[in-house]
């Protein structure tokens, strides 16, 4: 049976129909914000209530909309879930070995300041790691190096989810501005360039905004020439990268220069006083840590860089799966000469499967009028997890576990992120169920009835695609063609809006359903997902606020800054 998605299915009108749409995401907010739901148990129930709206609203035969929540689930775990399993597995092995001792008394000798250690990993390391590797293993991989390093759990995973606002849009080499080329046919460089004016206001600013969230204004003031460091060599190597080099490289090289240049800095440089959380005495078990590390240890240069090894080797791994040709390969599509990229991609072809989803495989008609094709897309050998698992296993014979302990600690990893996955898997499962019944498409559409308003409320259209898809490049496929008809119609520039829609979602990650679990499975706070999205909804909100108002003036007073 094919099902054709209406937009007007509610009383055969667009705003009520929208009403409905609304219901799973204000149940959502309601259920973590206010009734501080678990976050398995939101995610599942938020997955049924769109289940019954899709079914029951929205017309759509049983079996496709829960064939579509599976394709979703599917896709929580591979790749989402399994990058969160690997990447909570190097860190665990880094200190079940000790190494991890030695990476914070590395930090700590460039900096005992809780604040400069915020920007140093939250910020610039896990700006670094999205634009690598995305989908996740940023958040997961600096937030656990906080909390290594003696930050509140809670504080560690709602500071690197705010963060990773300023990186989001060019993440994983550039994906989310490339997807958009495709439905648009605007050129991903020019998209890309204008992002690149608008992104560089929010990665100025973040930095001190992430101070005075932790400190507050007088003490971020203290740590002012360390913020402007931090913050103004990542907005302008944004800037300049995006501008003429393209989408791909803007997030490693304005993190890799931010670190280098914070951290020299910091030779030169020393706050007045030394900031730690005033609850740091309570924390009995981080306490005992850090005793056995005095801050004055001194390692060896070697010791230190076989500490940050694993980190190091990691990095080199999902870099290279990053690269489009060994990408191919490694997925079974390579059809090019060389040997060895022919060798990868005979066991990628063998290790990637992407069965058509029964009973929905293009039987949904589309607002484009054409079906929408469903697959379940297993890239085993290409998925970043994968990537981070071979550098688990390097790391395994640099740091010498045996097998037995290698073994025992990816099942400890896997009992502790249990309950994580299954709300990954669920909350994407949900985000699949709304593209298919239409309910995504129908807020939108009311969002580009605004008129003269748009170019405000064109980022809220990003916003809200990546907290329903958790996913910028999601968001950007999902809305890339409505936002340009609309800005068209209006007589806004197309590539003005298809560059809000990007803004604007990064400012959706932080509050975004599989952020908030991945995040929470890092820290070991699974449950706790209610008191990270209250942490963090209040300054999502506030940031999109921002991009709108940059939008607005960019589409009405600041027009010469569109390329």
């Amino acid at each position: 049976m094919t099902f054709t998605q209406n937009f007007t299915v509610v009383g055969d009108n667009l705003a009520l129909t929208a009403i409905v749409a609304l219901i799973p995401i204000l149940y959502f907010f309601w259920a973590l914000a206010i009734k501080r739901m678990k976050g398995y148990i939101a995610g599942l129930t938020t997955l049924l209530l769109a289940l019954v709206l899709a079914v029951f609203a929205f017309k759509m035969p049983a079996v496709t909309a829960v064939m579509s929540a599976t394709q979703g689930a599917v896709y929580g775990v591979l790749p989402i879930g399994w990058i969160i399993i690997t990447s909570v597995f190097l860190y665990k092995l880094t200190v079940k070995t000790g190494q991890f001792n030695i990476i914070r008394s590395s930090v700590l000798s460039i900096t005992e300041d809780r604040r400069i250690q915020a920007l140093l990993v939250a910020f610039s390391f896990g700006a670094f790691l999205e634009g690598a590797a995305g989908f996740g293993a940023p958040v997961a991989i600096s937030a656990a190096l906080l909390v290594g390093l003696g930050f509140n759990p809670l504080y560690a995973a709602g500071l690197c989810l705010i963060a990773n606002t300023a990186p989001v849009a060019f993440g994983a080499i550039g994906i989310p501005i490339i997807a958009m080329e495709g439905p648009t046919g605007i050129p991903a460089t020019e998209i890309s360039k204008m992002v690149g004016r608008q992104l560089p206001f929010l990665s100025v600013f973040i930095p001190f905004y992430l101070i005075v969230i932790m400190a507050g204004f007088k003490k971020a003031f203290e740590v002012m020439p360390a913020i402007l460091v931090s913050g103004l060599t990542f907005a302008v190597t944004q800037y300049l990268s995006s501008n003429f080099l393209g989408p791909e490289l803007p997030d490693v090289l304005s993190a890799l220069v931010s670190l280098f240049a914070l951290a020299i800095f910091m030779k030169f440089w020393r706050p007045k006083t030394i900031y730690r959380f005033s609850a740091e005495q309570e924390m009995a078990a981080t306490l005992a840590a850090n005793a056995s590390i005095p801050s004055n240890s001194t390692f060896t240069a070697g010791q230190i860089f076989k500490a940050w090894s694993p980190f190091l080797i990691l990095t080199g791994f999902i870099s290279l799966w990053g690269i489009p040709t060994i990408k191919l390969a490694l997925t079974g599509h390579y059809e090019g000469t060389n040997a060895i990229l022919k060798a990868i991609n005979t066991i990628g072809h063998a290790l990637t499967f992407v069965p058509e989803v029964p009973w929905l495989h293009n039987k949904i008609i589309g607002a484009s009028g054409a079906p929408i094709p469903a697959i379940y897309k297993l890239e085993i050998l290409g998925a970043a997890g994968t990537a981070i698992l071979l550098a688990a296993i390097v790391t395994k014979f640099i740091v010498q576990i045996s097998w037995r302990d290698f073994a025992i600690t990816f099942g400890e990893t896997l009992n502790e992120l249990k309950y994580p996955i299954l709300t990954i898997a669920s909350v994407v499962g949900y985000a699949y169920v709304t593209n298919a019944s239409g309910m995504s498409t129908t807020l939108g559409m009311v969002l580009a009835k605004t008129g003269a308003l748009f170019p405000f409320f064109s980022p809220f259209l990003g916003w809200i695609g990546v907290f329903i898809t958790g996913s910028d490049t999601s968001a950007n496929l999902l809305f890339a063609k409505l936002q340009q008809v609309t800005a068209t119609s209006i007589g806004m520039d197309p590539v003005l809006a298809l560059s809000a829609n990007a803004s604007g979602g990064v400012t959706g990650k932080m509050i975004s359903p599989q952020s908030i679990a991945v995040a929470c499975a890092a820290v070991g706070l699974a449950g706790k997902e209610s008191d990270l999205f209250r942490f963090t909804v209040k300054h999502s909100l506030f940031l999109l606020l921002l991009v709108a108002i940059i939008t607005f003036l960019q589409s009405n007073v600041l027009s010469w800054m569109i390329p």
